[in-house]
């Protein structure tokens, strides 16, 4: 069995994370198995919602970061690798200035990539095939800086679209009343003639929540109900963040994005009237891993 490993870089606007996976051909296709997975809360949504650019000290960060990326991606062998960045990065003044100059100090290229082309590159994890293709799903990814909805119809994709409604954003009250009616009136409108309609839940806040609701399963894909959700956000939301730290043991970057995750996932499960959402815990990577194996596979076929 032959094992070859791609990484992927995503540059979030909350995090940025370096996931290494492991390929190998099975019996029924691809398997992927990841090798390592690497977070830092760099959170460059902060400066660039409130303002316009991401300060020095933060580039300086990114920049570190990418370096030590770069080691172990070569400690690990990695043949191919892509590296993305979303919402923060796509609307800082100097975004363009910083992926020249980490491309000078690392050599790592960085591709700002649209609203759009994170759904698609979400969208090709196709993890509907993990579920019934009778139903109908809504795939919501939630960020630091953008929320990406994906519809799901009997296996195919009906309609897709990015908002600018973040956990960075919101936690620096930076979103409008406008964008949440916006989000609402497309989630109503594309959802009611495929009724019902289960989510698919994707983010590092949505697997949190799914933990803290004991509710995973030995086999099959994670869900976790509507009313789960509401009742660990009452918990979350009834202490302090310092206490909400140690009582839930969460990191400080993860105990106060959380309750603006949780209120994304509460609203569109009621625009869709939807009651669970399922977690199969991938997201914005592995869909880069999957599209780096799928371009280096068709390489590799003779014309």
């Amino acid at each position: 069995m032959e094992i070859k490993r791609f990484a992927a870089i995503d540059i979030g606007s909350n995090a940025m994370r370096l996931l290494i996976m492991n390929v190998f051909e099975g019996k029924d296709g691809p398997v992927f198995k990841k090798a390592s997975l690497v977070r830092v809360p760099v959170r460059l949504g902060q400066e660039v919602f409130t303002g316009d650019e991401i300060p020095e000290e933060k580039i300086e960060t990114l920049t570190t970061a990418i370096k030590s990326y770069k080691l172990l991606m070569e400690a690990f062998n990695v043949i191919k690798l892509r590296a993305c960045a979303t919402s923060a990065m796509r609307e800082a003044s100097n975004g363009k200035d910083i992926v020249k100059r980490i491309k000078k100090d690392t050599g790592i290229k960085i591709k700002i990539i649209s609203g759009k082309e994170e759904a698609d590159i979400i969208y090709a994890n196709h993890i509907e095939h993990l579920l019934d293709h009778k139903n109908s799903y809504l795939y919501v990814d939630v960020g630091g800086g953008s929320t990406e909805i994906t519809l799901f119809a009997k296996n195919e994709l009906v309609a897709s679209k990015s908002f600018q409604i973040g956990t960075v954003r919101q936690l620096e009250n930076v979103v409008d009343v406008e964008a949440w009616q916006t989000m609402k009136k497309w989630v109503k409108e594309n959802t009611q003639n495929h009724q019902p309609v289960y989510l698919i839940g994707s983010g590092g806040n949505i697997n949190r929540l799914i933990k803290m609701s004991r509710s995973t399963k030995k086999k099959g894909t994670p869900s976790i109900s509507k009313g789960q959700i509401s009742t660990i956000y009452k918990s979350i939301t009834s202490v302090p963040l310092e206490d909400r730290i140690s009582e839930f043991d969460m990191n400080p970057d993860r105990a106060d994005v959380i309750i603006p995750a949780t209120e994304i996932f509460l609203s569109i499960l009621k625009w869709a009237k939807s009651e669970k959402v399922y977690v199969p815990q991938i997201g914005l990577a592995d869909g880069i891993v999957r599209e780096l194996y799928r371009e280096y596979t068709e390489k590799q076929v003779p014309a």
